[in-house]
C-alpha cells in the first residue's frame, strides 16, 4: 500500500521594520510565544513566533532589508486580510486584544464558518480573529 504524501504549512515570513519591535508586539500584545530568536550574524536574526497552543503555522519575523521590502511592510497582500488566527474563545481574545490596544476594523460578526472580526496589527497587516463553528 502506498502512503499518501503528507505536507504541512510550517511557517510564513512576515516583513517587519525591526525585530525587537515586532517581537514585543506579537508576544506582548497578541500573546504569541517566541519559538526561536537566533543571531545569524551581520545584524540578521532568525525570529519565529507562534500563537499559544499546539499545531499550526509559525510566523518568521523577517526584517525588511531593502527599500522594496520596506515598502511592503504591513501590506504584503495589497490590502486584503493576510492572516487568519483561530481561537477557542472569541469573546476572551477579542476583549483582551481590545484592552491591549489592538485596532479592530469592525464589530464581531457571525458567518457560516464562525465568529469573526478583522483587526490591523501595528504594522498594518490585516488579520481575521476567528472562532470556528463546531
Amino acid at each position: 500500500m502506498t502512503q499518501s504524501p503528507r505536507q504541512q504549512l510550517a511557517a510564513i515570513a512576515l516583513l517587519v521594520p525591526d525585530y525587537d519591535t515586532a517581537l514585543a508586539y506579537y508576544t506582548g500584545v497578541l500573546g504569541f510565544v517566541c519559538v526561536r530568536d537566533e543571531d545569524m550574524g551581520g545584524g540578521k536574526r532568525f525570529v519565529v513566533v507562534a500563537p499559544p497552543g499546539e499545531g499550526g503555522a509559525h510566523l518568521v519575523l523577517a526584517r525588511a532589508a531593502t527599500p522594496e521590502q520596506a515598502s511592503r511592510v504591513g501590506d504584503q497582500t495589497g490590502g486584503r486580510v493576510f492572516l487568519f488566527l483561530h481561537t477557542d474563545d472569541f469573546a476572551r481574545d477579542f476583549a483582551a486584544y481590545q484592552a491591549r490596544g489592538v485596532a479592530f476594523r469592525e464589530t464581531p460578526r457571525e458567518e457560516p464558518y464562525g465568529t469573526v472580526a478583522v483587526f490591523r496589527d501595528m504594522f498594518g497587516n490585516l488579520w481575521d480573529l476567528i472562532q470556528p463553528r463546531g
